[in-house]
């Protein structure tokens, strides 16, 4: 496998990926009314951080920055491209999704997503003043159980779309 198609891997994955996470995201918020992330505040924090600003006293109380939405959803996306190379790393550089089968993506997919609930637990939720893990959040308990079911929900998607890029490339 090529760097290109390698990275070429990688983006169809992610954002295939990234894409199903925020269609669960949407029916969750109109069948139950269960709020996702705004991605303006990944945006605001991404912005601030180029600007020298790491870690805000609640980034809720932040300023809003110019473009921080469409910023936001760029990061969110290049973000699961990321993950998503991981995923390809893990599975051997060498081959690609077309090259695998089901039941060898499923594990790593899935173990992926859970594991990228890393980055906003020890990472973001700090960074926005909201503690390790949301633990200063108004309901530490309900932001974690969000956050894992939003990077389970990535996780199934880094799987369903491995397995769409494997027909495609593979046709019966």
């Amino acid at each position: 496998m090529t760097i290109l198609t390698f990275m070429a891997d990688a983006v169809l994955l992610g954002t295939g990926a990234t894409l199903f996470m925020d269609v669960l995201a949407l029916l969750r918020q109109r069948l139950w009314q269960i709020p996702s992330l705004d991605y303006a505040l990944v945006g605001r924090w991404g912005l601030g951080m180029a600007r020298g600003r790491f870690r805000h006293r609640t980034i809720l109380d932040s300023p809003p920055v110019a473009g921080e939405r469409p910023v936001g959803w760029a990061l969110h996306y290049l973000i699961g491209i990321g993950f998503a190379a991981l995923l390809l790393l893990w599975l051997g550089a060498h081959r690609g999704p077309a090259e695998l089968a089901a039941g060898e993506i499923f594990g790593p997919a899935m173990f992926i997503g859970a594991a990228s609930v890393l980055l906003p637990y020890c990472v973001m939720q700090p960074a926005f003043g909201f503690g390790f893990a949301a633990a200063r959040s108004p309901r530490p308990g309900v932001a974690r159980w969000r956050s894992l079911v939003a990077h389970l929900s990535f996780g199934l998607g880094l799987f369903l779309a491995a397995l769409i890029w494997n027909m495609v490339a593979r046709p019966l």
